[in-house]
């Protein structure tokens, strides 16, 4: 397979770009790696999401981690003056939710991976809504993209985002960045191994829903080394972000201090949620982050 896509010049501007802009609103950790072998794709880097903010903050951890991925991303981002010219030039690819042309995005991004992009994508599919933080279940899209084009699956996990900005931004977008910029919350982000998807028996649909629960399986484990003091609730606390029971997935074995390795199943009960979206911050904290 020839790599025959080349990573765009403002591409290259804005992810080094990043690595100055991301540190003004936290201190990023970046750990793990993608394989040099793989840098240059094709590869699928399938990421958890937790903040309207992520996109930013992967952008600056995949500059560090040495990869140019090109974002799948919400068609509003196309259209818009500015966003959509830069989108477009970056190279990065449209995902047209709810229309006719949703069916394009699977094969437009399997012919970039072919072409040797990374692609970067949140299987989720939307701001995860699990009440604890962990991934949800995650939609097939990405299993069928490796299977079309046989790209590696790395997962990437990022833990903190949330305490940058909250999930109803841009509202009071200001106003969250100002906080940012002045407790500098803590952001990870962790290149996982890539994923096995080798021996998965039955129907292309089948396969497909196999793969995805390994990758979003992958994907927690990333995670769980990130949030090891908080399996649970998470210290900081989203109030603006709702919360659905509907795609809450087993979470994966965890360590906590001073015990041994466990599994920890989802619970059964919803948590509490602690105080309102009104008031001086709709983020509330437990503990220092």
């Amino acid at each position: 397979m020839d790599a025959t896509w080349r990573v765009p010049v403002l591409w290259r501007v804005l992810l080094r770009f990043s690595r100055v802009l991301v540190p003004l609103i936290c201190r990023l950790r970046v750990s793990g790696q993608v394989p040099a072998g793989m840098r240059r794709g094709p590869l699928i880097l399938a990421a958890n999401h937790v903040s309207p903010v992520d996109p930013i903050i992967m952008t600056a951890a995949c500059s560090i981690a040495g990869v140019a991925p090109r974002f799948m991303a919400t068609g509003g981002l196309f259209d818009a003056p500015i966003a959509g010219w830069a989108m477009r030039a970056c190279g990065h690819l449209r995902v047209d939710r709810h229309t006719a042309q949703v069916a394009e995005a699977l094969p437009n991004a399997a012919a970039a991976l072919r072409a040797g992009s990374v692609v970067l994508v949140y299987p989720e599919g939307r701001i995860g809504l699990d009440p604890w933080m962990w991934p949800e279940r995650g939609k097939t899209g990405v299993a069928r993209m490796a299977a079309l084009s046989g790209a590696d699956v790395v997962p990437v996990a990022q833990w903190g985002s949330h305490a940058v900005l909250p999930y109803t931004a841009p509202k009071d977008v200001v106003r969250s960045v100002l906080r940012a910029m002045w407790r500098r919350p803590v952001v990870q982000v962790r290149f996982g191994e890539p994923v096995d998807l080798s021996g998965l028996a039955g129907s292309a649909g089948a396969r497909a829903m196999r793969a995805t629960d390994r990758i979003m399986q992958a994907i927690a484990e990333t995670l769980a080394p990130l949030r090891v003091d908080e399996p649970e609730m998470p210290r900081v606390v989203d109030h603006t972000r709702p919360v659905d029971m509907a795609r809450v997935r087993r979470r994966p074995a965890t360590v906590s201090p001073g015990s041994e390795r466990h599994s920890a199943p989802a619970p059964p009960s919803t948590p509490e949620r602690h105080g309102t979206p009104e008031g001086p911050s709709a983020i509330e904290r437990h503990g220092d982050t």
